[in-house]
């Protein structure tokens, strides 16, 4: 399984940013997909996911209402739509999938994307 993020970049607070995964290497609308984020000296943590049929979500209550995960099965992608951007929300984005329909933020993860940078200034 490959994962690869794009969309990253720099941007001001309160701008938006929509950050894109592409996955390839077996079926993809089976498996849940996972957005985590690595803030500079910062364990890595988890931000958002979506199961394989994109019905359920599920999100860190820090992004809750800003951040929207959504997925297109027949373009092997999933999207994070981050508006409101806010200083702390700068970090390395990654793209990850596991081996279950359904994920949330315990949910072991076996396959991860390279990183997106995001960057937000004040």
């Amino acid at each position: 399984v490959q994962l690869v993020e794009s969309g990253g970049g720099l941007v001001q607070a309160g701008g938006s940013l929509r950050l894109s995964c592409a996955a390839s290497g077996r079926t993809f609308s089976i498996y849940a997909m996972s957005w985590f984020r690595r803030a500079p000296g910062k364990e890595r943590e988890f931000v958002a996911s979506i199961s394989g049929s994109g019905i359920s979500t599920y999100y860190t209550d820090s992004v809750k209402g800003r951040f929207t995960i959504s997925r297109d099965n027949a373009k092997n992608t999933v999207y994070l739509q981050m508006n409101s951007l806010k200083p702390e929300d700068t970090a390395v984005y990654y793209c990850a999938t596991g081996v279950s329909p359904v994920a949330v933020a315990t949910t072991p993860m076996s396959f991860w994307g390279q990183g997106t940078q995001v960057t937000v200034s004040s």
